[in-house]
Formats: C-alpha cells, sequence, structure tokens
C-alpha cells in the first residue's frame, strides 16, 4: 500500500532535534572496591558520561584502556601491584588522566604532571558536581585541581621565580683571567636568563619557554599554567617565530645559550 499523506493536522517539526554528543567514557582505578562502587554510581547517573570499566590498579587501567579506549581514567596514586604513578605515562598516551586520590603531597602532584597528568583532585576537596565537571571539561584541555593539589602547583611555580631572581641578582665576580671568563660563560650559558636577555618574549612566553626547556610536553604545560592546550600551542608558534627555530629542540638550546653558531 502506498503511504498515507500526512494529516493536514499534524505539526511537522521545522528542525530536527539537536544531536546529542556521545557521553565522556570513564575509566575508574582504585584498589577500594567501595570508592570504585562510589565513584561509578555517581557518574555514570549522568547522560552526558558513562563509566565503561573499573580497575584495581594500573595494569588493569592500562589493559582497560587498550580495550575501551576511553576518553578520561580517574587514576588513584598508591595501589598495590603497578602504582598510579607508574601506570601513568602509559595512559596519558591513550586518554586524558586525572589523579583522584588521598595523596596530597607537593612532590607527587608535580611529580603526576610531569608524568601527563591533566588534573589532580584531592579526596573531600570537591564535590560531585566539581568532579562531574571535571571529567568533562579535562577532555577539552582544560586542567582541573582542588585547593592543596592547586596549591602545591602554586608554591612550585613561585619557588622557580624565585629562584630565578636570585640567579638574575647575582653580581658578577671580578674576571681576572681567560679561563675564569670562560668557566663564567659556560654557567650563564645553562641559565634561561640569556634567552630571556636575548629574545623578545613576553613574561608568558618567557614561562612556557622555560618550561619547554625543562623538557614538558604541551598538556603538562597546560596544567601547569592553567590554559588549554590550543593556548599553549599558539605561545608556542609565537616563540618559535621569535626565537626563529622549527623546533623544540633548536627553540630550547637558544634559550638556554648551548646553541652553536657559525
Amino acid at each position: 500500500m502506498p503511504d498515507r499523506p500526512p494529516h493536514p493536522d499534524t505539526v511537522q517539526p521545522l528542525f530536527p532535534p539537536p544531536h546529542r554528543p556521545d557521553p565522556v567514557r570513564v575509566i575508574v582505578a582504585d584498589d577500594n572496591p567501595v570508592v570504585r562502587a562510589g565513584l561509578t554510581a555517581l557518574l555514570s547517573g549522568r547522560e552526558d558520561i558513562a563509566v565503561v570499566a573499573e580497575a584495581a590498579d594500573g595494569r588493569e587501567a592500562y589493559d582497560s584502556a587498550l580495550r575501551h579506549r576511553p576518553d578520561v581514567v580517574l587514576l588513584d596514586v598508591r595501589m598495590p601491584g603497578v602504582d598510579g604513578l607508574s601506570a601513568l605515562p602509559h595512559l596519558a598516551r591513550i586518554a586524558r588522566v586525572v589523579m583522584l586520590t588521598y595523596s596530597h603531597e607537593p612532590e607527587i602532584v608535580r611529580k603526576a604532571l610531569r608524568e601527563g597528568a591533566g588534573g589532580y583532585l584531592v579526596h573531600g576537596e570537591f564535590t560531585v558536581e566539581e568532579l562531574a565537571s571535571a571529567v568533562r571539561d579535562v577532555t577539552r584541555g582544560r586542567a582541573h585541581f582542588t585547593p592543596t593539589a592547586a596549591t602545591a602547583v602554586l608554591a612550585h611555580i613561585q619557588n622557580d621565580a624565585t629562584a630565578h631572581a636570585k640567579a638574575d641578582s647575582t653580581p658578577l665576580v671580578s674576571l681576572t683571567s681567560t679561563k675564569t671568563l670562560s668557566q663564567l660563560q659556560s654557567t650563564v650559558g645553562q641559565s634561561t636568563s640569556v634567552g630571556r636577555e636575548r629574545f623578545p618574549l613576553s613574561v608568558r612566553e618567557a614561562e612556557i619557554m622555560d618550561l619547554i626547556a625543562s623538557g614538558m610536553n604541551n598538556q603538562q604545560i597546560a596544567a601547569t599554567c592553567f590554559i588549554s592546550e590550543k593556548t599553549v600551542k599558539n605561545h608556542i608558534n609565537r616563540i618559535f617565530a621569535k626565537l626563529h627555530s622549527s623546533s623544540r629542540s633548536e627553540a630550547a638550546a637558544k634559550w638556554l645559550g648551548t646553541a652553536v653558531t657559525s
């Protein structure tokens, strides 16, 4: 039978309903089964978040990540077997990783950021809504820190700034021989103050160039500076233009004063 024409009184929508984005796929890795179950229950009740797997240690988290290809891994630090920090650099190649842990020691926070974490949440310092927002936002390159972790990051940055200020204010020693001059030049060549004097970088660009020279990748720089990876890339493009460099290694060598000039 041919299809019947629509009834005259039937209202046809002018536009199709908006497409709903796929939910953020999450793996919860924690050796405490109660914590795992609680986090899974909290996140699974949301339309835009789906917990696709749970893991009791770093190895299980990595195997699950290879199998499920999640968007985000919530990762505890201290777990038996393979701990979170050991698994972190491997997981960071597959998905965004947010440390979700009771461990709040500053050195652990800094190491997690160096190894590729996109956020650091300490239990007891966030609400359920804040956790859900962190999961959503980290997929867009927005770093999330709870107060204790943010304080550790800020203290590290301030300590670095203080160290640079002290280095810049150190008086020059009297130069009594060619050997002394050579030694001094070698020492200064290892300091980023060389780059600051030679190249017209803004304060933010100089800060990012320091982090590049320290070996950080874009994700780690974004987390440290509380900016998006896209913003980091824009800064790096301008830095490379000002340093007349085409790679991170070339830019770092010029910034540190170790580049070989012809």
